[in-house]
């Protein structure tokens, strides 16, 4: 039987879904619901029509109410528009649950990218024994992070992950009630989460699908691939960074961390209780029973008190299985071996500890409190450091950290700020000894700059808790154009000192280097931000093999292309042989867990997708090193948009555009995340403090989506005006790498609606500079359309235009109820006497309005 194309079975599976089970939910019998569910259409009419038009905002809202609503109030009116709101939220979630049930169906799970297609790809091109070789050293790490994309609380998660399974089952009884509950239940956020809150909604992906997932995976790798055989490998793990990133927040504490460390122990030891009760029912024969009931027992115990190492150590939970495995084998006709086989494989994967628990920390706040410890220490009467320590040069103070002996006593302090970085180091060392070294043995150092840095932690670590047997690996983040350049002469210094490279060789002579996508194109721009670590991978790859390091690149990825998500498999697949690729790993955060890997269909999907990109890299002999004409053409490319990028960074009308015409301000209301969305303290907005989550989630609310564009069409427009258009279709043509930017860059452009915002080219203020925006816009997508031959934005990916067209359709209203209320407080601020109260309606109604619309886009911020 044909299957039919993807852009097809999305139709019938997605959108005709949604639009059947959309006119339930709006004959709900709720009075609010039923009258909001009959305007709504009416409303989203007016605002098609009328940005078609070209009219602004305020005068699609104004004509709405005129046309249908004349009679209401003006209280009455702003109701009605907290509940097209309260409506459209609702509607994003449902379109996300049957997106979801439909995943198996619309992607193709055997197809290009999978597991299946790649071994019958390696065993069709006689490679198997080369994939077996790949697969025995190579690793994919996903790293959840807490930071604030996801605006869900934990009941609508509930809600989502029902309705899927609904869905799926065709069940309408159920689907009507989870729809109705879905219309009373509260999506807003009173309280700000604490980062423990954080750390128990990601969690519940860990319990309910990565520990199957992963398992499902690794499963199939070993029967398929290797015949059965036992892995030296675990190939898959998952980093956590909730309780253990205190960077920019300060309500991340050591008992946090600590109480994090707990919580991942308990739940991992509660997922293999279950396994075990399961087992336990099949595995009813002499000799076997006793002992699977044993461990039942003992991981019940184990689970209730988890800080006690002897009810249950790990090695025995491993033995007795293993025990068990070969009674079955020898005794038992291997009957169920494949599930004792999958239980083992589990442990492998997860151990006591779940995830592997990153510490992070910027490197400016380690300077000051490494600076009041050694001035406390030198105070104390100590001599672990010269009194004219910190007058030294950053040479010599490297050299005395390198070889620093002795212990740092914690009683003589007394600064707060000091004693939760101190005291987060021994904590490490705690959760070690309690859920094993893998549970926490990473430390990433944000905004490392220099050697200094790395040193001053190494020393600290050594000093507070390790001593002589520093079980930690510490990886510098390089975030910044200019750190970026410099990265591989600062590790250069660290190979070449001997006390970092003997504590090197003690771990593996492995060392993880952090490179950060999202802060580098805030930084540098799109084009740049992405060529600069493409090149400081290339120089961290050739300084690391020349000192025998294997270099593992840990990318810090947001979910838009802008953050240096997107399509991230294919960038992967397009590294080339220049880069070391013996593990990807890089950060999954807010929206993009939920999305790409909310439910088993789609974590394993993805999964397999990233497991797949690396060692295709690897086995594509098409792969080739970039010839020396197309890396100047992008080396000229990215110079040419780094520029027309700082330029309009700082035009001065950049940070006053943010601030006062977008929704930058708000999202510090939003109740979503612990993390405060600016670094600095001060009042006024410094561009420096801003984070990349809110600059580039309130150019997504304007749908602008500057970082995912600005600079590329300048660039190529630079080529075309001197007639060498055909040097920059060369690179495209030959390059995957410079290929997958373009297909980022185009979803980009893809999500962007300017008609939204046009009546910005008016404003006195900030007309001109709404113009350089939109006609950079217009630049890039004329000649990326031009580059790829397309006669649309994102032709080759039908499917997926047509997932972000409904989506975009959906929250047109709230995109309009947004830029109306942001007009509306702008004429309240400059009016003589300002009206507090309908200030705080409308600041509201903005606030409300950034839920569905970051949540309908999945991958915004």
């Amino acid at each position: 039987m044909s299957v039919k194309p993807k852009l097809t079975r999305f139709n019938q599976n997605v959108l005709s879904k949604y639009q059947i089970y959309n006119s339930i939910f709006m004959t709900l019998p709720f009075d609010s619901i039923t009258k909001t569910g009959v305007l709504l259409p009416l409303f989203h009419e007016t605002c098609k029509k009328g940005f078609e038009s070209g009219d602004d905002p305020t005068t699609i809202v104004e004509t709405f109410f005129k046309k249908y609503q004349a009679r209401r109030s003006k209280e009455s009116q702003l109701n009605l528009l907290f509940r097209i709101i309260q409506y459209i939220e609702r509607q994003v979630v449902l379109f996300d649950a049957i997106e979801d049930a439909a995943f198996p169906v619309v992607n193709n799970m055997e197809g290009i990218g999978t597991l299946r297609s790649l071994k019958e790809m390696a065993s069709s091109g006689r490679k198997k024994e080369e994939l077996k070789k790949y697969l025995e050293e190579f690793k994919v790490r996903i790293v959840l992070t807490a930071h604030p994309t996801q605006f869900y609380p934990g009941s609508v998660l509930g809600i989502i992950t029902n309705l899927t399974e609904a869905i799926q089952e065709d069940d309408l009884t159920r689907i009507n009630d989870l729809l109705a509950q879905l219309g009373k239940t509260p999506f807003y956020k009173h309280k700000k989460p604490t980062p423990y809150d954080e750390a128990i909604s990601l969690i519940w992906y860990l319990e309910n699908v990565f520990y199957y997932s992963f398992g499902t995976i690794y499963d199939y790798i070993q029967q398929n691939i290797f015949d059965n055989e036992e892995i030296d490998n675990s190939i898959l793990n998952i980093g956590f960074w909730p309780g253990g990133d205190r960077d920019g927040n300060p309500f991340v504490t050591p008992e946090i961390t600590l109480k994090v460390a707990q919580r991942l122990k308990q739940t991992v030891l509660k997922n293999y209780y279950r396994d075990a009760r399961r087992l336990r029912r099949k595995l009813t024969f002499k000799g076997v029973e006793e002992r699977i009931v044993a461990i039942e027992t003992k991981l019940w115990n184990h689970m209730i008190n988890p800080t006690d190492t002897s009810i249950l150590p790990l090695s025995e939970l491993v033995s007795e299985l293993h025990a068990i495995k070969h009674l079955l084998e020898t005794e038992h006709q291997s009957l169920y071996l494949s599930e004792i086989n999958s239980y083992i494989n589990k442990v492998k994967l997860f151990g006591y500890h779940f995830a592997n628990l990153d510490i992070r920390q910027d490197s400016r706040a380690h300077d000051k409190v490494f600076t009041q410890m050694v001035e406390g220490v030198i105070a104390s009467g100590s001599d672990i450091f010269p009194k004219n320590f910190l007058e030294l040069s950053e040479k010599e103070q490297v050299e005395i950290l390198s070889n620093v002996k002795g212990k740092v006593d914690l009683s003589i302090f007394e600064d707060e700020e000091v004693l939760k970085a101190l005291n987060t180091m021994k904590v490490i060392k705690d959760i070690q000894e309690a859920n094993g070294e893998q549970a926490a043995n990473r430390y990433i150092i944000s905004n490392n700059q220099t050697t200094l840095n790395v040193m001053q932690l190494f020393a600290m670590l050594k000093l507070v808790a390790f001593h002589d047997d520093l079980t930690v690996d510490i990886g510098p983040l390089f975030e910044t154009v200019p750190d970026l350049e410099n990265a591989h002469l600062v590790m250069e210094e660290l190979y070449t000192n001997p006390a970092y490279s003997a504590h090197l060789k003690k771990r593996g002579n492995r060392q993880t280097i952090m490179l950060g996508f999202s802060d580098g194109t805030k930084d540098g721009g799109y084009l740049m931000a992405n060529w600069a670590i493409f090149q400081a991978k290339e120089r961290l790859t050739e300084i690391s093999r020349k000192y025998d390091v294997t270099v593992i690149f840990f990318d810090g990825r947001g979910g838009p292309p802008a953050r240096g998500g997107g399509k991230t498999h294919q960038f992967y697949a397009s590294l080339g042989p220049t880069i070391e690729d013996k593990e990807v790993q890089l950060t999954i955060q807010g929206q993009t867990i939920s999305s790409n890997f909310g439910t088993l269909d789609s974590s394993q999907y993805n999964l397999e997708q990233l497991l797949s990109s690396g060692i295709l890299n690897r086995l594509n002999e098409k792969n080739n090193v970039m010839s020396a004409e197309n890396t100047a053409v992008m080396d000229d490319l990215a110079g040419i948009s780094y520029k027309t990028y700082v330029d309009f960074k700082n035009h001065p009308m950049f940070v006053p555009y943010l601030e006062r015409m977008s929704t930058l301000k708000y999202y510090a209301k939003t109740n979503i995340g612990s993390r405060p969305s600016k670094r600095g303290k001060g009042d006024g907005l410094v561009f420096a403090d801003l984070r990349a989550i809110p600059f580039v989630g309130s150019w997504s609310q304007l749908k602008q989506n500057v970082p995912g564009f600005f600079g590329v069409g300048t660039a190529l427009k630079t080529y075309e005006d001197a007639g060498e258009f055909d040097k920059v279709m060369q690179l495209y043509n030959d390059s995957n790498f410079f290929k997958t930017l373009i297909a980022n860059s185009m979803m980009s452009l893809s999500k962007s609606f300017f008609d939204l915002t046009k009546y910005m080219a008016d404003d006195p203020e900030f007309g001109a500079f709404w113009k350089i925006i939109y006609t950079e816009f217009e630049t890039t997508k004329r000649l990326l359309l031009k580059l790829t031959g397309f006669k649309t934005l994102m032709e080759d990916e039908p499917a997926g235009k047509a997932s972000i067209d409904i989506r975009e359709s959906i929250v047109l209203p709230l995109l309009t109820i947004q830029q109306y209320a942001l007009r509306k407080i702008q004429e309240l601020e400059k009016a003589e006497v300002r009206d507090e109260e309908q200030i705080k309606i409308y600041e509201t109604l903005v606030t409300r309005s950034l839920f569905g619309n970051i949540n309908a886009s999945r991958n915004s911020a």
